[in-house]
């Protein structure tokens, strides 16, 4: 992609940017509406919804609940005039734990019983991290940012239970600290990372090879920063197999109506 497509895609609002994934553009979505927050999903039926809530209860710093629809509800504050069914630019359908469709649209998968979480996303911080000089490697290279499986457990809740999962982002040395002070004022979308350095210590053998997203390449004098990541919940899912639910597609997030600084602490 284009270096001024990037910029016309972050003067976006959301609402624009909802209308052009619902008329089928098809990318992730950092960098896409600058200055606003965005959410992970995840969608399952009214019976497991306590379970999920308990959940992120319990693992707040991978999964910090921004929102709730109730059973059946498309839409809410953080997405006035918008449909969750429609307004992201690809989804993840799961039955048993399986993914078994990604399509750009639910609206055929779609049940009055389903109860939607809008979690917490690390894309919400990244406008901060660029203000203060910290580039962002996965958007230089025209990728999604890389997602991985750690060996950290969550503490489960109810029939869930998985693995944490981070985004990585490659850092100068000379700006970690600035990365960490940046992102921990951001709590309510992860905050500060989990973890900085040597990947083999969260269980990642090959930094090349994410579990979800792309690789990016890491330049000289970089370090590899971990952040605690809202796909989460989809690990618990794929793990702990639920008959039915959905997610969002990694990297491709709910642009809500929020403020970044709706979520920033002093």
């Amino acid at each position: 992609m284009k270096t001024t497509d990037h910029v016309d895609l972050a003067r976006l609002t959301p609402r624009e940017a909802r209308e052009r994934f619902r008329r089928g553009l098809l990318r992730p979505t950092s960098g896409i509406s600058a200055g606003y927050a965005q959410a992970n999903l995840i969608i399952v039926p009214r019976e497991l919804a306590f379970d999920v809530l308990l959940f992120a209860q319990r693992n707040p710093k991978p999964c910090p609940v921004l929102g709730v629809l109730d059973a059946g509800e498309t839409t809410g504050e953080l997405l006035k005039d918008g449909d969750i069914r429609t307004d992201l630019p690809q989804y993840v359908v799961y039955e048993n734990g399986r993914d078994i469709a990604r399509p750009t649209d639910i609206t055929e998968y779609w049940r009055d019983d389903l109860v939607t979480f809008m979690v917490g996303c690390s894309f919400t911080f990244e406008d901060a991290l660029l203000n203060n000089g910290i580039r962002m490697a996965h958007n230089d290279q025209d990728v999604n940012v890389p997602m991985y499986r750690t060996n950290r457990r969550c503490e489960p809740a109810g029939s869930l239970s998985g693995p944490l999962v981070v985004s990585m982002r490659p850092v100068p040395a000379s700006q970690v600290a600035d990365a960490v002070r940046v992102t921990s004022r951001y709590p309510a979308v992860h905050g500060a990372p989990v973890h900085v350095g040597n990947p083999e210590e969260l269980g990642i053998n090959d930094i090349n090879q994410p579990d979800f997203g792309d690789p990016v390449r890491i330049e000289p004098g970089h370090i590899p920063v971990f952040w605690a990541c809202g796909v989460t919940p989809q690990a618990a899912v794929m793990e702990s197999r639920p008959q039915f639910a959905i997610s969002h597609a990694p990297g491709h997030m709910l642009i809500t109506d929020a403020k970044d600084s709706d979520y920033q602490v002093p």
